[in-house]
């Protein structure tokens, strides 16, 4: 673990980069802009934070930027929230979930064909919710019919981020149908130049296409593009999931916290400084975010120790969301009627920008990314607290426990 010289040096030293780097009236820039000028903007940032280091410290050591500690970690993700810099949401899925996962699942060779291109800008998407199969992930429908040495694919996923200009797709599918769902899943890596691939954008209430469908019509997988063996799909996918806890926590968390002075600043502006209930909301907010912020920190700090049980990921996540919600709430009661109109949407900001009904709308994303409130409720019952499990629909079918 690096010692507290060493973490104020790095401290300063990410300050100081980010004051001279981090794009000048970037939020203003990105409101009620289209995707193109939103990418632009993502690509670039992303090359810059690559070429300081600060982009992949959670990478292994021998990767540009990676091997350091948990520690040094926390620091570059605080001083990121403190700048209020640009969130990389175009590479997050790159970043995170594709080299985590292939650091961890993925063949020599893999790692070797992939990660280099994710540095020079290649970009991810994630296939794995479909229309039916959400929170219960196992429930997926999508098939791969195996044919020599490739995997032929034919399905649909939705609510996959940025898949409109993704390179690559983590892609899980089903394989087998015969036993328990989650047996037969596998998990393969989908380039989606691949003939038969077919991606439409969403468009949300707010007026976004973050989120587009992905439809697969014959769609051809090298066998030598699958990670983990045939069937362990379920095992590979949580090792993805888990890729995204820990320091999006504590970003996140900060996050919300360095922008309390927009709500201050709003209460000015509505001339509502002293109404004693939205003081006293205000205040129970605050208390809120520290909260929300110091389990984000406990949670880190269990792992860098080594001593992170199942569920804490859980509690932050589930405490954030609420939170977060909580946040744009008030705002949109202390901006008013006026607040009530879609004023504006930003790209590349977290559900704290100002735009309060948009902020409001968005807070919900954390109610279900991730996992869904309920299934964070049923980890922590379940496998924190050991309260019986509900048996699975398989399992009451079949008659077993």
């Amino acid at each position: 673990m690096n010692t507290g010289d060493n973490c104020d040096q790095l401290r300063q030293e990410v300050r100081t980069w980010l004051l001279e780097n981090v794009p000048a009236g970037w939020r203003d820039a990105m409101t009620n802009v289209g995707q193109d000028a939103f990418v632009a903007l993502q690509r670039m940032w992303f090359e810059k934070l690559v070429r300081a280091g600060y982009a992949t410290p959670h990478w292994p050591e021998g990767w540009h930027g990676g091997g350091r500690s948990l520690s040094d970690q926390k620091v570059i993700f605080e001083e990121l929230a403190r700048a209020d810099a640009p969130r990389l949401i175009l590479y997050f899925v790159a970043l995170y979930h594709a080299a985590c996962t292939l650091f961890e699942c993925g063949t020599a060779q893999q790692r070797e064909k992939y990660l280099e291109g994710i540095l020079n800008g290649q970009v991810w998407c994630q296939g794995f919710s479909e229309p039916n199969a959400g929170s219960d992930l196992a429930a997926l429908r999508t098939r791969a019919e195996r044919h020599g040495d490739r995997y032929i694919i034919n399905g649909q996923k939705i609510w996959s981020t940025m898949a409109q200009y993704a390179d690559y797709c983590l892609l899980l599918a089903r394989t087998d149908s015969s036993g328990p769902p989650q047996a037969g899943l596998t998990y393969l890596l989908l380039d989606m130049r691949s003939k038969g691939v077919s991606v439409r954008p969403i468009s949300q209430i707010t007026g976004d296409d973050e989120f587009a469908e992905i439809f697969f019509d014959d769609v051809e997988i090298p066998v030598e593009n699958r990670v983990g063996a045939e069937g362990d799909g379920w095992a590979v996918a949580q090792a993805t999931l888990a890729s995204e806890r820990g320091l999006t926590l504590v970003e996140l968390t900060q996050r919300m916290r360095y922008a309390l002075p927009r709500l201050v600043r709003s209460m000015r502006e509505q001339g509502c400084e002293d109404d004693a209930v939205i003081r006293r909301d205000l205040g129970s907010l605050v208390v809120n975010i520290d909260a929300a912020c110091a389990l984000a920190d406990q949670y880190l700090t269990k792992r860098i120790a080594g001593a992170e049980q199942v569920g804490d990921a859980s509690v932050v996540k589930l405490f954030y969301a609420k939170t977060l919600r909580e946040f744009a709430s008030l705002g949109m009661r202390i901006g008013g009627l006026e607040s009530q109109y879609h004023s504006g949407f930003m790209r590349g900001a977290t559900q704290e920008t100002g735009h309060w009904m948009l902020d409001f709308m968005n807070s919900y994303n954390w109610s279900i990314a991730g996992g869904s409130n309920e299934i964070q409720r049923n980890i922590i019952a379940e496998r924190m607290l050991g309260m019986p499990r509900e048996p699975k629909s398989w399992q009451v079918v079949e008659g077993r426990p």
